[in-house]
């Protein structure tokens, strides 16, 4: 089956770094735009070489190269006045521009939207912060784990007792980065009907919260009371019981929304709880539930479960998850080479006319299409 890349011919000039704004770029260029990253002269991404794993590939972090796969790369200094001259030439040629500087930084440098916009009228701009602009929070550092604690979404994970729990994965910055490349389809396609380009604005903070709709939701409309959360057991402030995570014997198991009744006939467990309202006794009965599935394995639980129609997961590590081949089915790992060294990484969590999009090739070397910087 054929794949024709639905965003072929788009350039995109990102002048992004780390995760949020490259995100996005990279759902773009799997769509088949080309995604020319802007670094700084000599050092280029901070994520080449500072991010939290010391794994590295050919040199650079592998955060990197999972983000940065299928982009080319030019290298300059932008507060030189030729250097900038050549990226604006760039931006001539350019369907879209992507930022993510501190509110106002990308101003000073001449390369703001207003001022792209001057030289490209139907310019499609990007732009990605920690907090968004207006407002006392828009010149505090944007990172992923600030946005989430001032978004209150740590005090939905975990038990009642604990205290705040942060999210085991950066979700302000993808979150952010899947919003911006929303906006930018979005505007490239009114720019296909209209000719007219525009900019969409996302924040992290705008991201994360999102994310909480639904319970925000609640809470908006519940008289400013917060959520409990479970004492025992906890997966979600607001669901009742069974929903939670138990121990088997030799390992876990995820037990989402369920007739208590069926639940019991299906798991043998002559539980008294079956008339308790099952939010107001969360605690005791997801309490007898867990002490009935330590007495198990969970191969013999899940069997019990799915033979019952119980909804219910065995709670896998990463080991289990490759083990399964799901994905190796799905098509979602790639395998690329840089530097003589090979590497595995997620492909996109999509397909186009029955075919996965992948950027094709590797992150680039810092610079490595500088030539992209001398007029076409």
């Amino acid at each position: 089956m054929t794949y024709d890349a639905p965003l072929k011919g788009i350039r995109i000039l990102d002048f992004s770094q780390f995760l949020a704004g490259p995100y996005a770029s990279l759902r773009l260029a799997d769509m088949g735009a080309e995604v020319i990253k802007v670094e700084r002269k000599g050092k280029g991404d901070l994520s080449r070489y500072l991010y939290v794993s010391n794994v590295m590939i050919d040199g650079e972090s592998t955060i990197f190269h999972a983000i940065n796969r299928g982009k080319s790369s030019v290298e300059l200094d932008l507060k030189q006045d030729a250097d900038r001259e050549k990226i604006m030439a760039l931006v001539d040629s350019a369907d879209v521009v992507i930022q993510n500087f501190r509110p106002g930084v990308i101003e000073r440098l001449g390369l703001g939207y207003d001022a792209v916009r001057a030289r490209k009228p139907d310019i499609v701009y990007g732009s990605i912060s920690g907090y968004g602009t207006g407002h006392n929070w828009q010149k505090l550092p944007g990172q992923d784990l600030l946005a989430q604690a001032r978004s209150g979404i740590m005090w939905l994970s975990g038990g009642g007792t604990d205290g705040p729990v942060a999210m085991g994965l950066p979700i302000a910055d993808i979150l952010a980065g899947a919003a911006l490349a929303q906006g930018l389809l979005a505007l490239l396609f009114r720019r296909e009907r209209t000719g007219k380009g525009g900019i969409v604005e996302t924040s992290l903070i705008e991201a994360v919260t999102d994310l909480q709709f639904e319970l925000l939701t609640t809470f908006l409309n519940d008289g400013g009371m917060l959520p409990q959360r479970p004492n025992n057991n906890p997966a979600h402030a607001y669901l009742s019981a069974p929903y939670g995570v138990y121990r088997t014997e030799d390992g876990h198991i995820a037990v989402a929304m369920n007739d208590l009744k069926h639940l019991c006939d299906g798991l043998d467990l002559d539980a008294a709880f079956h008339d308790l309202d099952p939010f107001k006794h969360r605690d005791s009965i997801k309490a007898e539930l867990a002490n009935h599935l330590l007495l198990n394995t969970t191969d013999h639980w899940m069997t019990a479960m799915i033979a019952a129609d119980i909804w219910a997961a065995p709670v896998m590590d990463w080991n289990g998850l490759m083990g399964s081949g799901v994905l190796q089915e799905l098509d979602m790992i790639a395998d690329l080479e840089r530097g003589g060294e090979h590497f595995k990484t997620l492909s996109a969590p999509l397909r186009i006319d029955g075919v996965r999009p992948k950027a094709l090739g590797a992150a680039p070397l810092l610079g490595a299409n500088n030539r992209l910087l001398e007029r076409e």
